[in-house]
C-alpha cells in the first residue's frame, strides 16, 4: 500500500481461474480491455497473459494486477497448463500468488465449476465465485439462489454476463472490496489419509490447513523420491486418496445444486436440433466440408476487389517514387526492394482478415467445439487425442501457437505426435503461397453453376494437409510405442450468436501480428535480398550493369501516346512505338541477365541441379532459399526479383530462356504448391518444437521427414503433369 497527499494507492494481484470454456478469457477481456500483456510464466513456455488497471472505490485507488491463468478442472494437474494453474494458485513462494482469486463459473454447468471452486475455498484462498453466461441459464429456465450458495459457501458470489459485460461493475466492487478468506471449509477432510497429512504438518508445516497438507503429500509423493518412501510407509495412496475426495466432493456439490437451484438447466431445443445434424457420423463430416468449401470460395471471391486496389495503390506509388525521386542506389533500393518485397505482404491482408473473420465466427458460435467433438474417434483410431483436434484446427491458422497448445496432452505420446504432424495443416501462412500459384496456373471457371475451380483447389491444398497430418500421425503412432492410456472429457457449449466485437477484435489482433512480423522478416530479407540480386562478381555483371544504364539514358520518347493530326506524325508514332517495344525488349533482357550474373543469381544457381527435376528454375530456387525465415516470404521475394509489385503478370510473362516455354506452367505450379503443403519452411515453428520438447531431436526429424515428403510429391506431381 502506498499513500500520498491522503491518496490511498492499493496494489493487489487478481487471478481468474476456470474450466475450459466456461467464459473466464472472456471476462479476463471486460474487465482489462486493451490494457493487456502476453509473456510466459518463469520457467515454462505456458502463455501468460497479465493485464494492470486502475480503480477508484470508496476513496482509494485499487491498482489491480490481473493474471488470466489457463484454463483447469482440478488442482491435481493432467498436463502443463494445468500444473501452471496448480502451482500459481497452492505455491505460497510462487511470485505470481494472487491475494484474490475469481472462480469463473459456467451458470449453465455449475456442478462441474464447483469441483474446483470448492478446492480453492478449502486451500483457505480470498476468493469470488463468478457466476457467467447468467442469460444463458435464465433463458434455459436454470434459477440459482446466489445468496443462498453464497452464504453455504461462505465466499461473495455475483451474477455476470461478460459477452454482454453484465455485472462487472459489481464484480470490480467485490475486487476492490476487502479480500477475506473463505468463512468455512468445503469438506472435511482431516480423515482421508490422516496420518500422511500429519506427517507433512509434523516435518514442513504444523500451521498448514488440512486440505493443504493433503495436496502437499500428492506433490511430493510424485516429485520426490524419499518423500515417496515416506509416505508409502504410512499407507498413502494418490489415487485412493483422491477418488475419496472426489467422491466426498461431489456429494457435497449435489447438495448445494439441490437446495440452491431450481429447475435443472437442458440444454435449449434449437441446440439439441443442430447437434443431431452437426454432430452426426456421416452428416457432421458432411456439413464441415461444406463449410470449408464455402469459406474457401468465400476467400477467393470477396478478396479479389480489396486486392486489386491494394495492388493498384503500389503500383501507383511505385510509379510515382521512380519518376520524383533521383535516380540512385537508394531509390532503387526503396523502389524495387522496400516497396515490392511490402506488396508481397500487404496485398494478401483481405485473405487473412476473411479467414480469420470465418474462423472466429466458427469459433464464437461454439461450431469448432463441434468439430472437436466429430473428430474425436477419427483421431483415436490414428492414434491420436480427442485434444489433438485443437492444435490440429487451430494450425490452419499458425503452427507455432498450435503446437504451444498441445500442452493441454497429458500423454506423451500423443503430444509428441500432435506437435509433429501439426505444421502439415495448412498456416495463414501458406495463404498467400497458394493463392498466387493458384491465380497463375489455375483457370477462373465456374463448376457446377456455383463452384469456383479457384477455390476449389485452394480447398484441395487445405484438405491436402489434413491428409497428410492424420496419415503421418497413424505411421508415427505405429513406431512410437507408449503404454500410457488416456481419456478425452470436453464439454459443448450452447450456440450462440457471434459476438462481433470478438470477432473483429480476432481479425485485428491476427492481421497485426500478420503484418508487423512477416512484415519485419519481409523487409529485412527483401533489403538483403535486393543488395544480392543489386550487385555480382565478374566483368560480365560490370558490363550488364553499364548496358542498363546507357539504356536508361537513351528513353526512347513514344508519341504513340499523343494522338495523331496526320498520316505523317501517325507514321512518327508508329516508329516511334517499334522504337519502345525493341527498347523495352533489350532492357527486360539486359535486367534479367544482370540478376542471373548476381550473387543472388549465382545463390540460386547453385542449388539449380537439386530443384530442376521438380520444376523449379534458380529464380524458384533462392525464393525457396528465403522462405526458410517464414513461407509467405516467398512472395516478397518474388516481387524483389523481378522488381514488380504486379508480380501475377510479370511471372505470367516470364520463359525459360532455353526453350522458350512459360516457366510456370500448371505442373509447375501445382509442384511448387504441393512443395510448400509439405515443407518445413518456417523457422520459428522449428524454434518452438525445440522449446517444446526440450531436444533438437524432434525438429531434426520433423524437418526431415516434411522435406522428403515435400520432393517426393513435387517431383511425382511434375512428371505427371508435365
Amino acid at each position: 500500500m502506498e499513500t500520498k497527499e491522503n491518496i490511498v494507492l492499493i496494489h493487489r494481484k487478481v487471478a481468474l481461474v476456470g474450466n475450459p470454456n466456461s467464459g473466464k478469457s472472456t471476462l479476463f477481456n471486460a474487465l482489462t480491455g486493451m490494457h493487456q500483456k502476453t509473456g510466459n510464466f518463469p520457467g515454462v513456455t505456458v502463455d501468460k497473459k497479465t493485464a494492470t488497471v486502475k480503480r477508484q472505490f470508496e476513496k482509494k485507488t485499487f491498482s489491480l494486477h490481473y493474471t488470466d491463468l489457463p484454463g483447469t478442472y482440478s488442482l491435481y494437474p493432467k498436463s502443463l497448463d494445468e500444473v501452471v494453474a496448480s502451482r500459481v494458485l497452492t505455491e505460497s513462494e510462487n511470485e505470481d500468488k494472487p491475494d484474490l482469486v475469481v472462480i469463473v463459473a459456467d451458470a449453465t454447468n455449475l456442478k462441474r465449476s464447483l469441483f474446483l471452486a470448492g478446492q480453492i475455498i478449502d486451500f483457505n484462498i480470498p476468493c469470488i465465485l463468478a457466476l457467467n453466461m447468467i442469460d444463458e441459464a435464465e433463458k434455459a429456465d436454470f434459477h440459482i439462489d446466489k445468496d443462498r450458495l453464497s452464504n453455504r459457501l461462505g465466499i461473495p458470489i455475483v451474477e455476470v454476463s461478460a459477452r454482454h459485460k453484465v455485472g462487472i461493475e459489481q464484480l470490480e466492487k467485490l475486487i476492490c472490496g476487502e479480500a477475506n478468506e473463505p468463512s468455512y471449509r468445503f469438506i472435511d477432510v482431516s480423515h482421508i489419509a490422516g496420518e500422511a497429512q500429519d506427517l507433512i504438518k509434523k516435518e514442513i508445516n504444523p500451521d498448514l490447513k488440512d486440505y493443504q497438507a493433503l495436496h502437499k503429500a500428492h506433490r511430493l509423493f510424485e516429485s520426490n523420491k524419499e518423500w515417496r518412501e515416506k509416505l508409502a510407509a504410512v499407507g498413502f495412496s494418490p489415487s485412493g486418496a483422491q477418488a475419496e475426495e472426489s467422491l466426498l466432493r461431489y456429494n457435497i456439490i449435489g447438495e448445494h445444486i439441490k437446495v440452491c437451484t431450481g429447475k435443472k438447466a437442458e440444454r435449449p431445443p434449437l441446440n439439441k436440433k443442430l447437434d443431431k445434424v452437426l454432430t452426426h457420423k456421416t452428416w457432421g463430416y458432411v456439413f464441415f466440408l461444406l463449410i470449408m468449401l464455402i469459406i474457401f470460395q468465400s476467400i477467393f471471391f470477396l478478396a479479389k476487389f480489396p486486392m486489386d486496389w491494394i495492388q493498384s495503390g503500389f503500383g501507383f506509388l511505385q510509379t510515382f517514387c521512380t519518376q520524383k525521386f533521383p535516380p540512385g542506389i537508394l531509390t532503387d533500393l526503396f523502389v524495387n526492394g522496400i516497396l515490392a518485397g511490402l506488396s508481397g505482404v500487404v496485398v494478401f491482408i483481405p485473405q487473412i482478415a476473411l479467414l480469420f473473420f470465418f474462423i472466429g465466427i466458427l469459433e464464437d458460435s461454439g461450431y469448432m467445439a463441434r468439430v472437436t467433438f466429430i473428430m474425436d474417434k477419427l483421431m483415436r483410431k490414428i492414434g491420436l487425442h480427442g485434444r489433438s483436434v485443437i492444435p490440429l484446427m487451430s494450425g490452419m491458422a499458425c503452427a507455432v501457437p498450435a503446437i504451444m497448445s498441445t500442452r493441454t496432452i497429458s500423454n506423451w505420446k500423443e503430444r509428441i505426435i500432435t506437435i509433429m504432424v501439426t505444421p502439415l495443416m495448412s498456416c495463414s501462412a501458406r495463404l498467400p503461397v497458394y493463392t498466387l500459384l493458384i491465380s497463375l496456373v489455375i483457370p477462373n471457371q465456374i463448376v457446377g453453376g456455383i463452384f469456383n475451380t479457384q477455390g476449389l483447389a485452394l480447398m484441395g491444398l487445405y484438405l491436402i494437409g489434413f491428409v497428410s497430418a492424420i496419415t503421418a500421425a497413424w505411421v508415427i503412432s505405429l513406431i512410437m510405442k507408449a503404454k500410457e492410456k488416456s481419456w478425452f472429457i470436453m464439454e459443448l457449449p450452447v450456440y450462440r450468436m457471434p459476438k462481433w466485437s470478438n470477432v473483429f477484435y480476432t481479425i485485428f489482433e491476427k492481421v497485426k501480428v500478420f503484418l508487423l512480423d512477416a512484415g519485419k522478416i519481409i523487409v529485412a530479407v527483401a533489403v538483403i535480398l535486393w543488395m544480392l540480386s543489386a550487385y555480382g562478381p565478374g566483368e560480365e555483371f560490370q558490363k550488364t550493369q553499364l548496358g542498363i544504364i546507357s539504356l536508361k539514358t537513351n528513353v526512347p520518347k513514344n508519341l504513340a501516346a499523343n494522338p495523331a493530326s496526320s498520316d505523317h506524325e501517325k507514321l512518327l508514332a508508329k516508329n516511334y512505338l517499334a522504337d519502345s517495344l525493341i527498347w523495352d525488349f533489350q532492357y527486360k533482357k539486359l535486367v534479367s541477365k544482370k540478376l542471373e550474373l548476381s550473387y543472388a543469381g549465382h545463390l540460386g544457381k547453385l542449388i539449380e541441379p537439386v530443384i530442376h527435376p521438380l520444376g523449379f528454375d534458380w529464380k524458384i530456387g533462392i525464393s525457396i532459399i528465403t522462405s526458410l525465415a517464414a513461407r509467405e516470404v516467398f512472395v516478397g521475394t518474388m516481387s524483389t526479383i523481378y522488381g514488380t509489385v504486379n508480380l501475377k503478370e510479370r511471372m505470367k510473362q516470364e520463359h525459360d530462356p532455353k526453350t522458350g516455354l512459360p516457366v510456370y506452367t500448371l505442373a509447375t505450379g501445382i509442384s511448387l504448391m504441393l512443395f510448400y503443403a509439405f515443407a518445413m519452411q518456417c523457422m520459428s515453428t522449428i524454434a518452438v518444437v525445440r522449446r517444446e520438447t526440450k531436444s533438437w531431436k524432434w525438429p531434426l526429424i520433423q524437418f526431415t521427414y516434411m522435406g522428403v515428403l515435400a520432393y517426393l510429391a513435387s517431383f511425382i506431381a511434375y512428371h505427371i503433369l508435365k
